[in-house]
């Protein structure tokens, strides 16, 4: 584990995700049943809205604002949330964050 990240070295060795936005690195650990997502996510990020399968995630060190049909709310580490199939949300990072995302979706990301 870096001083950069609270990943250990073990997940920063699984495959990377092909990743439609620049900047973003996320590693994948997939199974049959759905797909997890440890995200890395620099300070001014935007997420745009959009909507998929079901997402349940944490975060692990620093903040984000995540809108989740039409109410935002800021999460910090500990902080978890449910985002249900179908429902569009969106994210801004005013600072860096690392969170770990599982979706319901096995195939949500593929490998870089």
């Amino acid at each position: 584990m870096s001083q950069r990240t609270p990943y250990a070295d073990f997940i920063r060795a699984l495959p990377q995700a092909n990743l439609p936005m620049p900047g973003i690195t996320a590693f994948l650990l997939a199974a049959p049943q759905g797909q997890a997502v440890f995200f890395e996510l620099p300070a001014g990020t935007s997420v745009p809205p959009h909507s998929h399968g079901a997402q349940w995630g944490i975060v692990v060190r620093g903040a984000i604002d995540l809108t989740i049909a039409g109410e935002t709310r800021t999460c910090r580490a500990g902080d978890s949330y449910f985002i249900g199939e179908g429902v569009e949300h969106s994210a801004t990072l005013k600072e860096p964050c690392w969170a770990i995302d599982i979706f319901a979706d096995p195939k949500r990301y593929q490998p870089k």
